[in-house]
């Protein structure tokens, strides 16, 4: 008798364990990983509500909670536990006019580059007529 109320609560004690290791612990980073995604949201980020609505944040107001979403020019006001998942990242401008610039500098060389080609063909071409 005393080795089958043993094995009884062997049998509860496992079986508990087993659901901490399938169903609570999964949850819990789950729950980590969306609490990371949230504190890590600013405003451009492209996100996916709950109800599968696409926008673009505008707004966050960590006092109470909400997030404004600019879904093709209609704000929206939501819990930001509405918010599923961030489809992508705000990319960030140039913050300064040497930025700006360098990034513009390549575009600029290439361009010189393209119209300085027909120039040279020009004279190569009358050259060949004249004869």
């Amino acid at each position: 008798m005393q080795s089958s109320g043993m094995s009884s609560i062997l049998l509860i004690v496992l079986m508990v364990a087993l659901m901490y290791f399938f169903m609570i612990r999964p949850q819990q980073k789950q729950q980590k990983k969306h609490q990371s995604m949230m504190s890590q949201l600013k405003p451009g980020d492209h996100v996916v509500t709950i109800g599968r609505l696409h926008g673009v944040v505008a707004e966050i107001d960590q006092q109470k909670r909400t997030v404004t979403l600019d879904c093709e020019g209609v704000y929206l006001v939501f819990d930001l536990g509405a918010i599923q998942r961030v489809e992508a990242q705000a990319t960030e401008a140039p913050t300064s006019a040497t930025d700006a610039e360098a990034e513009a500098e390549p575009t600029a060389k290439a361009d010189a580059e393209q119209s300085a080609e027909p120039e040279e063909a020009a004279p190569a071409e009358k050259a060949s007529e004249d004869k």
